[in-house]
């Protein structure tokens, strides 16, 4: 409760600090509890994700899809340049998750490797096109650059023997005084 100061009016200090403390609470309670820290994808969602994404791209000695941040790469460009992939992505995961439960009774995350690796397969046959779309958004997250989500540490940059690139716009400022000479 915000107190008056003697001369009737609420103090610079109070204002600031009231309106720290009711947009926290604001973003506390508009943040879904099913959401957990993705922007698009459902903490159940992104289970799933994850355990098909590691079907395509497992870990070996090197870092898994998930592992590489593959999921935060498709989450990010699934409200932004993947807008239309949208329903598509609600849909695919829920019949995974619906083939998973209908042959194993258990959600996907929950299966062995080797149910997982049946689950993926049955989803390739069935659902092609969508297969199709998050295989390749999967390659684009491992492979792509890291400032757009994936390829955590550069880990398949790495795994490929390749050096970092530059960021773009920074290479003039990497340059050797003199011309590169």
């Amino acid at each position: 409760m915000l107190s008056r100061s003697n001369s009737g009016f609420v103090t610079r200090r109070q204002f600031v600090a009231a309106g720290a403390a009711g947009g926290a609470a604001l973003a506390i309670g508009c943040n879904s509890s099913t959401r957990g820290n993705w922007e698009f994808l459902t903490v159940d969602e992104a289970r799933t994700l994850a355990a098909i994404c590691d079907q395509i791209i497992p870990a070996d000695d090197f870092p898994s899809a998930s592992q590489a941040g593959v999921l935060d790469y498709i989450d990010r460009q699934l409200i932004r340049h993947y807008r239309e992939h949208q329903e598509a992505y609600r849909r695919g995961l829920e019949h995974v998750e619906a083939l998973s439960r209908s042959r194993f009774g258990r959600d996907l995350a929950s299966l062995s490797t080797q149910q997982q690796l049946a689950i993926v397969s049955a989803l390739e046959q069935q659902e092609p096109q969508f297969f199709a779309l998050l295989r390749n958004h999967t390659m684009e997250g491992y492979y792509g650059s890291p400032r757009h989500g994936g390829n955590r540490d550069a880990a398949s940059w790495k795994m490929l023997g390749l050096p970092e690139p530059p960021l773009l716009g920074r290479a003039q400022y990497d340059l050797p005084k003199g011309g590169g000479q």
